[in-house]
């Protein structure tokens, strides 16, 4: 029986694995892994509060919702990411965590943007947020944290839909910065 050549396709196989497509390839399972680890960390948490019955920790949610938008976002540019970008990614864990750890401290820093009223308007979320003392009391500050909550499903559907975003357009909150920092320059 006659051997046949190989063709050009078969032999670039190996190299394209370890090249370009492998990097990608290895970042992808990287992010398909950690986005479930903070899926299934977001789930747990809201299933453990509701079992136990305790309260709802909205800035967890918060966090985690920022965390998976960065990792969504990551993969959606990948194909684009300069081979430089490919090469730290494909070698470090910590590289690929970094960008959705930003994600989800960008969604904190838009909650507590809602909360104090600075970013509001009918497309994002209303708070019930409990009185203060006069003087304020840590005891005040900590129902801050457990206390307040979305006016209502609306609203925390709206609150979910923002973290998300805040984690996957890393500029988006840091424009909300500068934005408002140039506001309040204006109005001095």
């Amino acid at each position: 029986m006659p051997t046949q050549k190989p063709t050009e396709n078969a032999t670039r196989a190996p190299s394209a694995r370890t090249g370009r497509y492998g990097k990608l390839l290895k970042i992808t399972k990287r992010l398909i892994l950690m986005t479930l680890c903070a899926l299934s960390v977001v789930v747990l948490m809201f299933g453990v509060t509701l079992i136990l019955g305790k309260r709802f920790m909205v800035s967890w949610a918060c966090f985690g919702c920022g965390l998976i938008g960065g990792f969504v976002s990551i993969q959606q540019r990948l194909k684009q990411i300069a081979d430089e970008e490919l090469e730290l990614l494909s070698r470090s864990w910590f590289q690929i965590l970094l960008i959705p750890i930003y994600g989800g401290i960008f969604a904190l820093v838009l909650y507590l943007a809602f909360l104090g009223n600075i970013v509001q308007g009918a497309m994002f979320p209303k708070f019930f947020i409990p009185d203060f003392a006069v003087p304020p009391s840590s005891d005040d500050m900590k129902k801050l944290f457990t206390a307040t909550y979305p006016a209502g499903g609306v609203d925390f559907a709206k609150l979910i839909f923002w973290c998300f975003l805040a984690g996957f357009s890393e500029r988006l909150v840091p424009q909300i910065i500068s934005k408002t920092s140039s506001t309040e320059d204006g109005d001095k």
